[in-house]
């Protein structure tokens, strides 16, 4: 198969999760993606979590499938050099300042046509982290259990995944304008802004502002609908929802309950075909699936959910996750097992996106911290091996 982004090339100066991540989504689907770094590693290069020799997995998670160069940033040749990668390339993604050098304005002198992407904390350049958006979102005041009035931040980096996708579908939108016109975009996106949208997108500002009302905690339960926790007689906590009408019939004819329910609906007035309904009085509605599930083991419950099309999952740990599902494994098209130098060999998935079944891009292991420094500067900026060895003598460039 011809990778999807077969001849885009794309230089990234990154760290943290947001920038990093967009990279790895292109390279998943083939582009070429040239990191550089400072010789000895960024501000990210050691960060949890480690092996036991200090290798960072975190790193290496968010890099797969991309080139590495190592450069001595402060050095004004180095600069020099980056820039004429991006030049080559035509296409930027970074979160470092965009000033000096590393400026749109500036770079775009080299190229006319340039392709840059910032991503910034806020809109107005001043830093922020995924926690600290989180903090502002209004999520963790409505995260936790009832009656709860501590904050839950979410240990997922949701904003950072987000920005790292909205991202990757910038520069391919930018490409694909530059393709059909010629012309190249400064453009900025800032991590804030990503979940405002995400907010805006899922009814809360609306809720609030036109409303008047404030989302409460409901602990697991899933609100506007029915979906909840159920524990089973072996003590395996699981999760089952019923939204649409297959999902919700199969839930209680899984479990049952449909005749208890149908009573209850009388009782009540009300009629559970509205999901809104299902939620006022998801209690009273627990109350009437529980007791099966409560009395049979995982197995019994798993075989029964999936014989009628139930919409559920069982909690597990990552371990767990790791052991014992068939979807986190070689027997799904998503993974391979893959060497990791320094770390091991271990699951390694390629891109989520299916051609046909099939995965775009065979997936392939992060760089060595400077692992492709003499071929990139070889092949892409035509340096002669003296050129490169005076380089690396004068301290500008590593390899390993």
């Amino acid at each position: 198969m011809i990778p999807p982004l077969d001849g885009l090339r794309v230089v990234e100066g990154t760290a943290f999760v947001a920038a990093p991540s967009g990279g790895m989504t292109l390279a998943q689907l083939g582009a070429d993606v040239i990191r550089f770094d400072q010789i000895g590693g960024g501000i990210d290069y050691g960060r949890w979590p480690l092996t036991e020799d200090g290798e960072s997995i975190y790193w290496a998670g968010l890099n797969k499938g991309k080139r590495s160069i190592a450069v001595d940033m402060r050095s004004d040749r180095a600069k020099e050099i980056l820039t004429a990668l991006i030049a080559d390339a035509g296409t930027f993604l970074t979160n470092f300042p965009a000033k000096g050098w590393m400026s749109h304005d500036i770079l775009s002198q080299h190229r006319e046509d340039l392709i840059s992407l910032n991503i910034t904390g806020n809109r107005d350049g001043s830093t922020a982290l995924d926690y600290t958006v989180n903090s502002a979102i209004g999520y963790p005041l409505v995260t936790g259990p009832l009656g709860s009035t501590e904050p839950v931040n979410h240990v997922l980096p949701a904003w950072d995944l987000i920005c790292g996708q909205t991202a990757a579908i910038a520069i391919l939108a930018a490409d694909r304008r530059r393709i059909l016109h010629g012309v190249g975009a400064h453009m900025s996106l800032a991590l804030s802004d990503v979940a405002l949208v995400a907010v805006s997108a899922l009814g809360h500002v609306a809720e609030a502002q036109i409303n008047g009302t404030e989302r409460q905690r409901f602990g697991n339960d899933l609100y506007g609908a029915y979906g909840t926790t159920f524990t089973c007689a072996d003590g395996t906590i699981v999760y089952a929802v019923g939204i649409s009408p297959k999902q919700w019939s199969g839930l209680l004819e899984a479990t049952h309950a449909t005749d208890a329910v149908a009573e209850l609906e009388a009782e009540l007035k009300t009629n559970f075909r509205d999901e809104g309904e299902r939620f006022v009085h998801r209690e009273a509605v627990t109350a009437k699936i529980a007791p099966w599930i409560s009395a049979h083991t995982i197995d019994q419950v798993a075989e029964q959910f999936d014989a009628l099309g139930v919409c559920w999952g069982r909690y597990q740990t990552f371990t767990e996750l790791v052991e014992n599902d068939p979807r986190c494994s070689t027997e799904s098209e998503l993974f391979r097992n893959v060497e990791q130098p320094g770390i091991g060999t271990y699951l390694t998935p390629g891109s989520p996106v299916a051609f046909s079944g099939l995965l775009p891009v065979e997936p392939t292991r992060a760089p060595r911290l400077g692992e492709h420094t003499e071929q990139i500067l070889s092949e892409s900026l035509g340096l002669s091996a003296a050129e490169i060895g005076a380089l690396h003598d004068d301290g500008v460039v590593a390899s390993v």
